[in-house]
């Protein structure tokens, strides 16, 4: 494959990852809205749009391997598409949670929700804005932004340690709270694994741009 083909099939594996990246961000504001209102409807369309990004990964890791199999590519190119390899996992898995948190949310249809539901849509907030930047920081090759979103999982951790707090505590006080307790704190683990994630995306979005791999997680 001559290099100007080569290159060509890279701009449109970044655009492929982009194009997974953007539905994401799209489930996310349906997973959030679904959170906030109890909607079966906007639960059902997250769950459904799974299938979206499981395409979309299947397609990104065919055209990867072809790439690294059939052109043999130089160091450098290969870093960008492994670095791509990876980050397609991740996002994948993202988009797993959003379906199993819609699954949730159809279980609490008609419930009357907590107080503390407020917190819950406060980190789910917080990680779909950790999600954007993190595409964000792949456009524009930022290597420090990928960098300081990774470590803003923190945040998302403290949410979730917060979140576990309040859920025993109302579990203790009312045991008719206990089911719709134990739904809302497998929400809050899935919200915390998409946190994780995303940070491992911004690794791999930092590798991309200087070659230095490091774990925040």
């Amino acid at each position: 494959m001559p290099r100007a083909e080569f290159e060509k099939a890279l701009q449109e594996l970044h655009e492929q990852l982009l194009k997974m990246g953007a539905t994401i961000e799209h489930s996310m504001d349906l997973m959030i809205k679904a959170l906030e209102t109890g909607s079966s409807e906007l639960a059902t369309e997250v769950i459904e749009r799974d299938d979206i990004i499981d395409d979309l990964e299947a397609s990104i890791e065919t055209a990867c391997l072809d790439m690294i199999i059939k052109q043999q590519p130089v160091a450098s190119d290969l870093r960008e598409i492994t670095s791509i390899l990876k980050m397609i996992t991740d996002l994948e898995r993202i988009s797993d949670q959003c379906a199993d948190i819609c699954e949730y949310v159809l279980k609490l249809t008609g419930e009357q929700m907590p107080e503390y539901m407020r917190l819950i849509i406060k980190m789910a907030q917080h990680v779909k804005q950790m999600i954007s930047a993190t595409i964000d920081s792949y456009v524009h090759q930022d290597a420090d932004k990928a960098i300081q979103t990774a470590k803003s999982d923190d945040v998302a951790d403290d949410y979730f340690e917060q979140i576990t707090g309040e859920i025993i505590q109302s579990m203790e006080g009312d045991p008719a709270l206990r089911r719709i307790g134990i739904y809302l704190l497998l929400i809050a683990k899935y919200l915390e694994r998409i946190g994780d994630h995303t940070t491992n995306v911004c690794e791999w979005v930092a590798y991309r741009i200087t070659g230095d791999h490091q774990l925040y997680n």
